[in-house]
């Protein structure tokens, strides 16, 4: 083992995380959170690592950008013929991770994922910009290509093909993932961090805590 990375060490003390300071609905404690993010200024604050598990039983991570959020669930659009796609479309469940470094908090979101309509996914697309509709008929997301050339040459053709007016590919679309389960972590001192997890019962939410 590294030595070097074997002995680092953070303690952490910018806030706390209780029953009594927190919002009895995870969606409101979240909408909190990340905005405290935003205005904080952290890096990329939307960000979100999506874990998907495969037909072999092998889960995948990367990192998707929160696009929307409401009762319904939390809402990223993608190619959905890239891997995270098709693992959805085989097992539609999954797990989202917001980490805020700078604020010690750690947001993780459990359940079940489906796709968006087509209008919500025609309505997000079109409000991208020029290069990034493009660049969604451009890439064929985690797929063997032979270079950078094969997506520089899929772009100019494109952008020829559509001029200004792409339309959404039919690959590519939102999901939204609704929520089955929520745990909110804030890093306290001497290991001894804040674990409140969110647990449906009947219509209402069930708080508790875990140990760290």
């Amino acid at each position: 083992m590294n030595s070097s990375i074997a002995d680092l060490r953070k303690s952490y003390e910018r806030a706390e995380l209780n029953e009594d300071a927190s919002l009895a609905d995870p969606l409101q404690q979240f909408d909190q959170w990340l905005q405290q993010a935003i205005s904080a200024e952290v890096p990329e604050p939307n960000a979100m690592t999506l874990a998907t598990v495969g037909s072999n039983l092998r889960p995948s991570t990367r990192v998707v950008l929160i696009k929307g959020y409401d009762a319904r669930g939390i809402v990223w659009f993608t190619n959905y013929d890239s891997r995270k796609g098709r693992e959805l479309a085989g097992n539609p469940y999954a797990s989202l991770q917001f980490h805020w470094v700078e604020l010690e908090r750690v947001v993780r979101i459990e359940g079940v994922v489906e796709k968006v309509s087509d209008e919500e996914s025609d309505a997000y697309f079109h409000s991208r910009p020029l290069d990034s509709r493009i660049g969604a008929w451009a890439s064929p997301q985690s797929q063997v290509i032979s270079g950078r050339g094969v997506l520089v040459a899929n772009a100019a053709k494109y952008g020829a093909q559509f001029m200004l007016q792409p339309p959404r590919p039919p690959h590519w679309g939102g999901y939204r993932l609704k929520p089955d389960q929520w745990e909110f972590w804030q890093g306290r001192k001497s290991r001894l961090h804040d674990r409140l997890r969110y647990r449906p019962e009947g219509s209402d939410w069930v708080r508790e805590r875990l140990a760290p």
